[in-house]
């Protein structure tokens, strides 16, 4: 399996910061936040990572990370000429994945649990998807809502007015090689853009989407002020455990 880390989007929530850089190279207390997808990616054993970002910062990510190797990670870079959507961010993978089966990890969410045994259990499967969710108790204000029957996702709704449920859509998802002949097929949503939600209705339809549950903290640092402070001030704490 293959790593996708989606580091684009013009993150206008967090300016003035991001008028100046990528909202991914903003600092996570002690480093830069696209090191912690990289990490994940360690942890689940991925040894192969595409970097999709835009135009105006890509060398920046490049100064920085390099060829991977300080992570013994094989990283490649792909640019997303606009902010047309995750879906269409997603596809920019195709040649990479080349068949393979992918991990796509949005560069903002900062999370400590390791996806190792979901990996190795996805990759023994025929076909398929995952998508990770998280119980949040204003899961339909920001994220898309995930329905869960016996073990199988039966909707995904994006921010609904009834949620069915209280788990909340990550950016964390685990795809088959023909992710990218659906996003293909999608069309644009009244915004302009592919969903990613749209996306992983595909598998919804199919009866083959899986939903994971995340049981560490999971912080999406790219929303708001206060969601980057937050994770901040977890990572900080996780640090002093350790010590």
């Amino acid at each position: 399996m293959k790593g996708v880390i989606l580091a684009g989007g013009n993150a206008t929530r967090l300016r003035p910061l991001t008028w100046v850089t990528n909202k991914h190279l903003l600092p996570i207390y002690n480093k830069p936040m696209i090191y912690y997808p990289l990490e994940s990616m360690v942890r689940a054993g991925i040894k192969d990572v595409l970097i999709i970002t835009g135009p105006n910062h890509s060398g920046s990510f490049i100064n920085l990370l390099k060829s991977g190797k300080d992570f013994n990670l094989r990283l490649s870079y792909e640019i997303q000429e606009e902010a047309a959507g995750i879906a269409q961010a997603i596809g920019l993978a195709y040649d990479f994945a080349d068949n393979s089966k992918i991990l796509v990890i949005l560069g903002d969410n900062i999370f400590t649990q390791s996806l190792k045994s979901d990996v190795d259990e996805f990759e023994r499967l025929e076909k398929g998807a995952v998508v990770y969710g998280k119980h949040m108790a204003t899961a339909s204000k920001q994220y898309g809502v995930i329905e869960v029957k016996d073990g199988k996702v039966a909707s995904i709704e994006e921010k609904p007015q009834k949620p069915k449920s209280d788990i909340g859509q990550t950016g964390i998802y685990m795809y088959d090689h023909r992710v990218f002949a659906f996003i293909k097929k999608q069309k644009p949503s009244a915004r302009g853009e592919l969903e990613v939600t749209d996306l992983n209705n595909n598998y919804v339809s199919e009866g083959t989407m899986i939903c994971k549950i995340l049981t560490s903290w999971w912080v999406d640092a790219g929303t708001s002020f206060d969601e980057l402070l937050r994770a901040n001030i977890l990572v900080a704490k996780e640090l002093k455990k350790e010590k």
